[in-house]
């Protein structure tokens, strides 16, 4: 009775991926490389009816003067890049900059473009910027710390309803609102949006979502049951010893990414000629990497300066593991709220178990860090990453432990524009140079839940200054920056840098409020 109550309308949609839909179509122009964006294409709309457009791509297609770029041009619309609809006032503060870009980045209830990859949503919602033109699962929460401090709780209850919408309609999040992505989700912070909202509208909202929470919980734990053996794995779930199950990233499909189609066949046959590999594995790897939300980054790769390395199936994250003890525990306070006791004390149990083997296959006790968990080797990766402050935000790491980790970040990670993502310059976009807005938080955040206020301080004025500075100079907030030598942009990836930018806008706002 306290479930979220999903609009009543139907869409007609029949969410059907582009590279599914046009088959040889789609995969002719990725090849051809008519775009310098593989996403590009993903989000076309097209202008006929797609089995017309299909039709008469293959009766022209050998035609001797038939020009495929000719052909998408006439049969497709490009979609536009979400941008500035106005010039930053050389005046205004980044604070006031970013008041004035959410009305630029929200999105409202679309109607349905047949053959397009676009989901429709029910309600508002606020999106990243640039070529990110839908809205994103993890960056959504970051984004509404910022909306919470600008009083636009419509959007966050919105965006949450869409989530729920999302949830109920497929049984889980996909990355974003398109159906090349309902293969896979991120990170799942759906029990933190929860969480936020119930500090606007009380602890009501946890059994109003119960459901969701409930169905959230059940894709990523999909299979659990059915595994016997140690080490031993089914999708999102690995068994350990004693019967413990932890969380990895994975996708369902083997196949190259529709949004990065050509990136994806040249990396697969690179790995197939340098290791031997499959490319219905590296294909897999790749997108689990991408439901990660930290595509890309050294921190998946056996050799650190190698993509075609990758191997994210075999890792388990420790980031993934704290939000799914976040996620135990906020089921368990809702359903005791429900006065459903049994199912109460089985997700405190089972929260309290994931904790202690967070503690035992993540903590190493050598770099007195948190580290990822390679379940084929049976040891932690050798990757040191942002994603070992997790347990600090989440209140899982001792006392002691907590000493050793703002050590190390302080030693390792802290620079004079903020935190960098990994020790490593690979070339890919989640490692040095590069800081992010959303680990920014979660270290910030963390070191405050430990009482650490100097170290969280530094690393705010940092970041903020860093922001600030990049601001007064281009007018933009970013997707990424260069937290080393700060008067250099972010690099690597398989896109330009991208403005707008919904994550850094929230974070921004937060910790600029907090700082008071």
């Amino acid at each position: 009775m306290y479930g979220f109550i999903a609009p009543a309308f139907t869409y007609g949609q029949s969410y059907i991926s582009p590279e599914d839909l046009y088959g040889t179509l789609f995969r002719d122009v990725q090849r051809a490389h008519i775009f310098i964006d593989s996403k590009t294409f993903a989000d076309c709309i097209p202008l006929a009816d797609p089995v017309l457009i299909i039709e008469r791509y293959h009766q022209e297609k050998n035609l001797p003067d038939f020009s495929i770029k000719s052909f998408v041009i006439n049969y497709f619309r490009e979609a536009e890049e979400i941008k500035s609809s106005f010039t930053a006032d050389k005046e205004s503060t980044a604070e006031q900059h970013v008041q004035k870009l959410w009305n630029v980045l929200t999105r409202h209830p679309e109607s349905q473009e047949r053959g397009g990859s676009l989901i429709p949503l029910p309600h508002s919602y606020v999106v990243p910027g640039g070529r990110f033109r839908e809205i994103y699962y993890w960056d959504s929460y970051f984004t509404m710390l910022g909306l919470k401090e600008s009083g636009r709780g419509d959007l966050i209850e919105g965006m949450i309803n869409n989530f729920a919408f999302l949830i109920d309609t497929f049984g889980y999040v996909p990355t974003a609102n398109r159906t090349y992505y309902l293969s896979r989700s991120q990170p799942p912070f759906f029990s933190l949006m929860i969480n936020l909202y119930s500090e606007m509208e009380g602890k009501k909202v946890l059994k109003k979502y119960l459901s969701q929470l409930q169905r959230e919980y059940d894709y990523w734990m999909d299979g659990s049951e059915s595994l016997t053996e140690p080490f031993t794995a089914h999708r999102r779930v690995v068994n350990l010893p004693s019967g413990l199950k932890l969380n990895r990233y994975w996708d369902d499909k083997a196949t190259p990414r529709p949004e990065s189609y050509s990136e994806d066949l040249e990396l697969a046959e690179e790995a197939e000629y340098k290791y031997k590999a499959s490319k219905e594995d590296i294909y897999r790897h790749v997108r689990a990497a991408a439901e990660s939300g930290w595509d890309f980054s050294s921190r998946w790769f056996r050799d650190e300066d190698d993509f075609a390395s990758i191997h994210t199936t075999d890792i388990l994250p420790v980031d993934l593991n704290c939000l799914m003890h976040n996620l135990e525990k906020t089921l368990a306070e809702a359903y005791f709220l429900n006065d459903q006791f049994d199912l109460h004390y089985k997700y405190v149990q089972l929260a309290k178990d994931r904790c202690d083997a967070i503690q035992t296959y993540f903590w190493d006790g050598l770099r007195n860090f948190y580290m990822d968990y390679d379940f084929k080797k049976k040891r932690c990766t050798n990757s040191v990453t942002l994603a070992g402050t997790f347990p600090l935000f989440f209140k899982l790491a001792s006392k002691t432990q907590s000493h050793y980790i703002r050590a190390y970040i302080r030693l390792n990670f802290m620079k004079s524009g903020g935190l960098l993502t990994t020790l490593v310059r690979s070339g890919q976009q989640w490692d040095a140079p590069n800081g992010w807005a959303p680990l920014q938080w979660i270290t910030y955040k963390g070191l405050r839940n430990y009482n650490f206020h100097r170290t969280a301080n530094e690393l705010s004025a940092e970041w903020l200054g860093l922001l600030e500075k990049e601001f007064r100079h281009s007018g933009k907030m970013l997707e990424k920056y260069n937290v080393s030598d700060t008067n250099l942009t972010a690099g690597g990836g398989e896109y330009e840098i991208q403005e707008g930018f919904g994550w850094t806008n929230g974070v921004y706002l937060r910790m600029k409020n907090r700082k008071r």
